[in-house]
C-alpha cells in the first residue's frame, strides 16, 4: 500500500487521544515524541509507520475498518449533527471512530465508504485521482442531446468548469415530463451534480449514487451495510496507485 504522510496533530486527534487543538498545544509544548525525537513544529508529517509517544505514552494505532453503506434519503453524512438528525455513523455499529469517504446530501441516497483509514479516504476524494463516482439523476424535462454531451464535457458552476465526464440519457417519460440520466464524475464538489442539472435548466427530483470505482450497491437494501473485504480494499489502493 501507498505511505501516505499526514499533519501530527491531525493523526493525534484520529487516533483519539484528545481534539486536534489540544494536540496543536502538546506538540507547541514539546510533549509530542515521533520515533523518539521531540516534535514541537505543527507543519510536521508523519506516516502510519511511525512511532508517536505523548507524556510516555504510545499512541495505539486503530485497527482499520471498512464499510460500504447503503445511505438511504433523510440521514445526514457526517460524524454529528447539532439539530440530532439521525447520522451515517448511527446506521453502523462500531467501537472504532469512522469517518465517511466524501459526503452525500441529505436527500440523496445510495453508495458511500466509511472508515477510518486516512490514506484511503484522502486518495479517494482527491480529483487528481479520477475515481469514478456514477449517479442516477430523475429530473424535470426532456434532457437535451447537445446538454447530455454538455454534461459529459463539463459544466461551469460556482464560477468553475466541472472536470470532463460521462453522461447518458436513459430514459424520457413524456407523460411526466421527467428525464433518467446516468452521469459519471470523478470530482466531490458541493451539491455538484444537482448544480450541473440546474445550471441547464433541469431540476434534480431525485438523486441516486450507484456506484464508487467498482463498488456498488449489490445485495444491499436502502440503509444496511457491509464490511470491505480485505481483497477490496487492496483494489481500491491499486487504483489510486495506477491513477499516480
Amino acid at each position: 500500500m501507498i505511505k501516505f504522510m499526514e499533519r501530527l496533530q491531525k493523526v493525534i486527534a484520529n487516533r483519539g487521544y484528545c481534539s486536534r487543538r489540544k494536540a496543536e498545544e502538546l506538540i507547541e509544548k514539546g510533549k509530542v515524541l515521533v520515533n523518539g525525537e521531540v516534535v514541537n513544529t505543527l507543519g510536521y508529517k508523519v506516516s502510519d509507520k511511525d512511532e508517536i509517544m505523548i507524556d510516555g505514552n504510545t499512541l495505539v494505532k486503530e485497527q482499520k475498518e471498512y464499510y460500504l453503506l447503503y445511505k438511504p434519503r433523510g440521514i445526514i453524512t457526517s460524524t454529528n449533527d447539532d439539530k440530532k438528525r439521525k447520522t451515517v455513523i448511527d446506521l453502523i455499529p462500531t467501537d472504532n471512530r469512522i469517518y465517511p469517504v466524501g459526503r452525500l446530501d441529505y436527500d440523496t441516497s445510495g453508495i458511500l465508504l466509511l472508515t477510518n483509514d486516512g490514506d484511503l479516504t484522502n486518495a479517494l476524494i482527491h480529483p487528481r485521482n479520477r475515481i469514478d463516482k456514477v449517479y442516477v439523476a430523475k429530473v424535470k424535462g426532456f434532457v437535451k442531446p447537445k446538454d447530455i454531451k454538455l454534461l459529459s464535457s463539463g459544466v461551469i458552476i460556482d464560477g468553475k468548469k466541472t472536470s470532463r465526464g460521462k453522461a447518458k440519457l436513459k430514459k424520457f417519460d413524456k407523460k411526466m415530463n421527467t428525464s433518467i440520466v446516468e452521469l459519471v464524475i470523478h470530482e466531490g464538489r458541493n451539491h455538484q451534480v444537482k448544480k450541473m442539472f440546474e445550471v441547464l435548466g433541469y431540476p434534480v427530483l431525485k438523486l441516486k449514487r450507484e456506484r464508487i470505482s467498482f463498488l456498488d450497491l449489490s445485495g444491499l437494501k436502502s440503509g444496511e451495510y457491509r464490511r470491505l473485504t480485505p481483497k477490496e480494499v487492496k483494489i481500491l489502493y491499486h487504483e489510486v496507485v495506477k491513477k499516480n
